[in-house]
């Protein structure tokens, strides 16, 4: 059963910065120092099956003050927006005229050669792991890549608006990444840190700078992925305590290693042979399905405030950490309420533990308000980690955090063969020049707003639609077949996808039943772009609607 929840709270801007950000500078210094079953976000293998993959609007929230890392409090309503800042109303725009079609983009891929899509799918299916799941009834074969745009195999261009699982931030292969990294793999392509290398070290002062200022977050430790970082920032904590318990929350993701599954809260994402040690889930900030059934504002923040019940009850009384995604990816794009993590961060910091933002899915300027996603929500972590857009596609991950935590890892030997590859330096640091050099995070805000504004139009006129919720262009659409019962439409989604892809959009699905449209592109993305989204999606929850209802149009 699925109970009705409570009205959604604002639509509007979150707390968080709209102006330029601050920056360590200063401080750091010039010089550096189920197999059978559905799977979240992933469609079942068998072909044509229902999937199964697996916040907030409404009226004004109330009057916020923040201070981050020693800025002044400003009240958020008189934050003036970025300047250009025109976010129009869906009901303004013109009517498309015509069915949807991809922006033609100026880049012209190459033939491609290579082996058939059915001869890619069979070697697949022999050499590589039945672990490995594939998006469509029919399998994608993506072979070039420019921008936000991507190509088949029959040379049919898409709008990628799922980013690689919101992993490339900038573009695919952007040209100025792509100068950068080929003149480094002609020099040196590997080298562990048991030798100095000078990128891994000016990468790390780069990201400190992009950190609050006087939030003391200036050491970084490299990893291959977010699931190693979380691991880092896990292990730090314990060693930093002396306690143990880790608190995460329910309907969050934080990867595929031993200790960040069991961190994991999202049932289908975990192997049942797999023990969770030392980890207790609290309840998330997602209004539109709270689990009390209140409302906010006057639920006085209960899902927040139920930590310290649980750490009373569930843990010695201390623990070691706290850790969430600021907005939960995987789980639906859940956007919590404001005050929602500055309330969990007192709790768990009166029991002796530190606070870590998983930043994998948020970082580097998506949320469009802010750089970093714990920013939207006036909070300063005391570790955070990154991974995916960091490197526009690399394998790369990272754990920052203040001098005297990171010191722990120096309490044994600990040691990873490609964290601070020169390669995978080269490329991050590259991708941080281009967000900050082509106002990146600008982009996400201007065109995210625009794209939010005309997806809520769509909710007003299609009741598939739920909620649309997120920042910049970290976006969700919860599909649900009615919405007073909230019964979520998975094979809707599914559905949506596929007519999608016909039309040349690729976007994600999420949430804990597969019924969350992930809408997270790369933030190059232009108007055109989100307007095509829009226009595109527009066609096909009509399409999937007059099905519903008995109607054939197609």
């Amino acid at each position: 059963m699925w109970s009705a929840s409570p009205d959604r709270y604002s639509r509007g801007e979150s707390p968080a910065r709209t102006g330029e950000r601050a920056s360590n500078r200063e401080r750091v210094g010039s010089s550096g120092i189920g197999r059978n079953g559905p799977l979240v976000g992933l469609p079942v293998k068998t072909a044509g099956a229902t999937d199964a993959a697996a916040g907030s609007s409404g009226g004004p929230a109330p009057a916020i003050m923040i201070a981050i890392g020693g800025r002044k409090t400003v009240p958020l309503a008189d934050r003036a927006p970025a300047p250009g800042r025109l976010r129009e109303a869906a009901s303004t725009m013109t009517p498309k005229s015509g069915p949807a079609t991809v922006p033609e983009s100026s880049h012209s891929p190459a033939p491609y050669d290579g082996p058939t899509r059915e001869e890619v799918l069979a070697t697949r299916r022999q050499y590589l792991t039945p672990g490995l799941l594939t998006y469509y009834r029919e399998p994608l074969l993506i072979v070039e890549g420019h921008m936000q745009y991507l190509w088949d195999d029959a040379g049919k261009q898409y709008l990628d608006g799922f980013a690689g699982i919101v992993t490339v931030s900038v573009g695919h292969c952007h040209p100025k990444i792509v100068e950068k990294v080929r003149d480094q793999v002609g020099k040196l392509q590997h080298a562990t840190t048991i030798y100095l290398h000078p990128t891994a070290g000016e990468f790390a002062r780069k990201l400190a700078e992009h950190m609050p200022a006087d939030s003391g977050l200036t050491v970084s430790y490299f990893t291959n992925s977010g699931s190693e970082a979380n691991e880092i920032a896990v292990l730090s904590s314990r060693e930093f305590t002396g306690n143990s318990e880790v608190i995460s929350l329910r309907n969050g993701y934080h990867g595929g290693t031993q200790g960040a599954m069991g961190l994991t809260a999202v049932g289908t994402w975990k192997f049942k042979g797999n023990p969770t040690v030392d980890v207790k889930h609290a309840t998330p900030g997602y209004c539109y399905r709270c689990p009390f059934g209140l409302t906010y504002p006057s639920c006085d923040l209960k899902c927040a405030r139920d930590v310290r019940d649980l750490i009373r009850h569930e843990t010695s009384g201390e623990v070691a950490c706290f850790i969430g995604e600021t907005i939960q990816g995987v789980g639906g794009v859940v956007t919590p309420p404001p005050g929602y993590f500055a309330t969990i961060y007192e709790i768990v910091r009166e029991a002796g533990g530190l606070c870590v933002a998983d930043e994998v899915q948020t970082g580097f300027g998506r949320t469009g308000s802010a750089f970093w996603g714990f920013e939207n929500w006036g909070v300063t972590p005391d570790l955070v980690t990154m991974a995916k857009g960091i490197g526009n596609g690399i394998p790369l991950g990272a754990c920052v955090t203040r001098p005297e935590v990171a010191r722990m890892m120096a309490n044994r030997v600990h040691f990873n063969t490609f964290g601070g590859n020169p390669v995978s330096m080269t490329q991050g640091l590259a991708t941080l020049e281009v967000i900050d050099a082509e106002g990146i995070q600008a982009n996400a805000r201007e065109v995210g707003g625009h794209l939010k504004d005309r997806l809520s139009d769509l909710q007003a006129r299609h009741p598939l639609i739920g909620e649309v919720r997120g920042m910049g262009l970290m976006l969700g659409v919860e599909l649900v077949r009615d919405r007073t019962s909230k019964e979520p439409a998975a094979s809707e989604t599914a559905e949506i996808l596929e007519l999608c892809k016909g039309r040349g959009l690729l976007l994600g699905k999420g949430g804990l039943a597969g019924n969350v449209l992930r809408i997270k592109p790369p933030m190059c993305l232009t108007r055109a772009d989100a307007d095509f989204l829009v226009d595109c999606l527009d066609e096909a929850l009509e399409i999937v609607e007059n099905r519903m209802h008995g109607k054939t149009k197609n």
